[in-house]
C-alpha cells in the first residue's frame, strides 16, 4: 500500500515539472484552480506548488483512510496526464527533432 502513495507523490512531481517546462516555453497555465491559487499567492509558481501540496494532502488522506483503490485510479489519471504533457511538449518542439 505504501507503493501507491509513493507513486502518487512521484506523479505529482512529474506533473509539476511538466507544467514548469510548459511555462518556461511560453505556454499559459490552463488549470483554473492553479490560476485561482496563483492569484491568491501572488505568483504562478506559488500557485502550482500550492496545488501540488493540496493534492498531496488529499492523497495522504486517501492513503491513511484506507482507500488504495481510489489512489490507484487517481494514479492512472495522473500517469495519463503526464504522458499527455510530454507528448504535447515533444510535438510543440518537433522542429528540434528534425
Amino acid at each position: 500500500m505504501l507503493n501507491v502513495i509513493a507513486l502518487f507523490a512521484y506523479l505529482q512531481l512529474l506533473d509539476l515539472l511538466t507544467s514548469l517546462a510548459f511555462l518556461a516555453n511560453g505556454v499559459r497555465e490552463a488549470n483554473p484552480l492553479v490560476l485561482l491559487l496563483a492569484n491568491g499567492a501572488g505568483s504562478l509558481l506559488a500557485g502550482l506548488v500550492a496545488a501540488k501540496l493540496i493534492a498531496l494532502l488529499l492523497g495522504c488522506y486517501c492513503w491513511r483512510s484506507g482507500r488504495p483503490r481510489l489512489l490507484g485510479r487517481v494514479n492512472v489519471f495522473y500517469a495519463a496526464l503526464v504522458a499527455w504533457n510530454l507528448v504535447a511538449f515533444l510535438l510543440s518542439s518537433s522542429t528540434a527533432l528534425t
